[in-house]
This record gives structure tokens, sequence and C-alpha cells, in this order.
């Protein structure tokens, strides 16, 4: 089998959400560790940024965190290195998160992949982590159609790639983000969508739309679908 270069990018799954959808599961167990088929749903995305070849790899957590670091150790068993960012009780919303976890992703002005950690999808990482983004794009998102649950879409897409700010596609939770996206921003509870927003505003963000399997795993009733649509 041929052996995936090494990606010269670290990624950063996004851990930290208390899930109260999902109570009273989550009661218990952080929602990353929901299991689908014998395999917690953050397993998936580890194995799946190992074989595209990214090798080290930040999760962020709040909520149940030390169960999280208990059940996937140092990624020894997936082939990647583990570090870890823990958060405030109640966390710091996406961007805050990332923010605090940019020491950890990277020394200087590299982009770094973000991974939602409650999403199910079958996504290939591989061109991802190969991406180089343009100098003045601040990030990639990775979008999909509109699931039957959400009443309209996150955003557009325009026919050279560049993301709109309105439109008929959902933001997957899968992106590359530069580091110059959260300068200026100061530590503590920031939400992603306000930083997504003004960035696409100024035409410095890209995108393209992924149609295979992609699940939410926001309530009970997206689990259970989940777990049915990996059997067909």
């Amino acid at each position: 089998m041929e052996k995936k270069a090494r990606s010269r990018y670290k990624a950063l799954i996004l851990a930290a959400g208390r899930g109260n959808r999902l109570r009273p599961l989550t009661d218990q167990l952080p929602k990353p560790l929901m299991d689908i088929h014998g395999r917690a749903l953050i397993e998936y995305h580890l194995h799946a940024l190992s074989r595209a070849g990214i090798k080290e790899v930040v999760i962020n957590h709040a909520w149940l965190g030390q169960k999280i670091e208990e059940a996937l150790g140092t990624g020894e068993s997936y082939q990647v290195q583990i570090t870890y960012s823990p958060e405030v009780e109640g966390g710091l919303e996406t961007a805050g998160g990332i923010l605090q976890a940019l020491p950890l992703l990277t020394d200087g002005p590299r982009p770094f992949l973000v991974v939602n950690g409650d999403i199910f999808t079958d996504y290939d990482f591989s061109a991802l982590a190969k991406m180089i983004l343009p100098a003045e794009c601040l990030a990639h998102l990775i979008l999909v159609p509109t699931p039957s649950f959400k009443t309209q879409g996150d955003f557009g897409l325009d026919n050279t790639g560049k993301v709109l700010e309105t439109g008929d596609y959902t933001f997957s939770g899968i992106s590359l983000l530069h580091p110059k996206l959260f300068a200026g921003l100061s530590p503590g509870v920031v939400p992603l969508a306000p930083v997504l927003r003004e960035a696409i505003k100024q035409g410095k963000v890209s995108g393209e739309v992924y149609s295979g399997q992609w699940d939410d795993i926001g309530t009970l009733e997206r689990l259970e679908a989940a777990r049915k649509n990996y059997l067909n």
C-alpha cells in the first residue's frame, strides 16, 4: 500500500461542547465519544486525518474532557500525536477555543485544519491537507447541501470558489483556517460565525461543496439517523 506523505499542517478537533440536545446520553459521556457502530465519532476523525498524512492533532475539551483524554490517550492507537487544550467550564465557543489552541497549532503563519468533533462523515482530508491558501485567503470552508432539519443555508458559493454571505449551503464544520483570521481577537468566549462572516464580507474566504456522507450529530434523532446511514 502506498504510504501517504506527511502533511505540513496540524489539525484541531473541536470537542468542547456540552451537547445539551443529546441528553441524557451526554450527562455521562461527551458528545465526541458517542458510538457509531463500535467506534466513537472522534475516532473516525483521527483515523481519517492520519490516513491523510496529518499526524499532529490538537483536541480542545471542556465538558467531561478527562473522559476524552482517557479514551484517546496520546494518539498512538491512531498513528497520530494528540495534544489537548483544556478549556474552562462551559467552554470558550469555537473561535475562543481556537484562539487558545493557536500556540499548539502553528509556530508561524501556517494554516491548520479544523474539524467539528460532533459530525460523522466519510470526507477525505487528503486534498485539504495539501492545499495552499492564496495570500489573500484567510479560510477555506467545506460546505454541504443544507440538510432537511435546517430551514435555510449558511452560505453561498460563486463560480470562482468564493464563499458568499448567504446561500443554499451549510458549513460542514470542516475547514482550513489561517491564524491571521483571528488577529486582533481578545482571549475569552468568542463565537466563530461572526469572525467568518466578516472575512467573507471582505472576500477572503474560499470554499467547495462536498456531497458525500455528512451527518450533524446534534440530537438523539440525528445520532440514530447517522447510525442508520452508516449501514446504507
